[in-house]
């Protein structure tokens, strides 16, 4: 479960205050799928980094499970980022002198796992979003939407218990997004991941079972 009580984040830009998010209330069930949606600049993607512990809220609290990320230190923060929080961007986000199996073993190297282990698990990610056969090939000798798939599956490293997908197919052609889409759901459905969608398609906030929309940092 997470919640949100009352989080603000608040920008000072020539003088004038303004709301990335402004008095934010809700709740995210565990399992749930949910889109966020709004106009660009309205807090989608604060509200995505403050859940995430990619950001901190000027006030507010949030809750993950029996944890209160905003009260918890850098160390602290930093793990549940690692172990409990898998990042899907738009931009891919992959190291380019990497192959797939590399990059997808990164979250387990900065996570303390054992060589052979992290190698056996960042195999098994791979072939868990279709790229068994690309796991030598470097992000330079892969397609958009593979290239989005090793981002998953590198998502996955960790067994999140969150998903955070920030406009995941924004570079992707619509038949390649629909299946980046079609392949969350499933790792949602079967995995019992939380899986949030930053999204301006409609189409795709459709498939989500619930559609959180922003506007001025506030939600509906």
């Amino acid at each position: 479960m997470i919640q949100l009580q009352g989080v603000n984040k608040v920008y000072e830009l020539g003088g004038e205050k303004i709301y990335a998010l402004d008095n934010v209330s809700l709740e995210i069930a565990p399992g749930e799928f949910v889109a966020v949606m709004g106009p660009s600049g309205s807090g989608k993607s604060t509200l995505a980094n403050v859940i995430g512990g990619l950001d901190s809220p000027d006030s507010g609290q949030i809750t993950v499970g029996d944890q209160e990320i905003t009260k918890i230190r850098d160390k602290a923060l930093s793990t549940y980022r690692n172990k409990k929080v898998g990042f899907v961007f738009q931009t891919f986000n992959l190291h380019s002198g990497y192959t797939a199996l590399e990059n997808v073993m990164i979250p387990l190297v900065f996570a303390g796992v054992r060589l052979g282990k992290r190698k056996k698990k960042a195999q098994a990610c791979l072939q868990a979003v279709g790229l068994g056969d690309r796991m030598k090939h470097k992000p330079g000798q892969l397609s958009g939407g593979q290239r989005q798939r090793v981002s998953i599956a590198r998502a996955l490293a960790n067994d999140p218990e969150i998903i955070i997908a920030d406009e995941p197919t924004g570079n992707l052609d619509t038949k390649k997004g629909r299946e980046i889409i079609d392949l969350l759901k499933k790792l949602n459905v079967e995995q019992g991941v939380i899986l949030i969608a930053i999204t301006h398609d409609s189409e795709i906030a459709r498939q989500a079972g619930r559609i959180i929309n922003i506007k001025d940092g506030r939600v509906s």
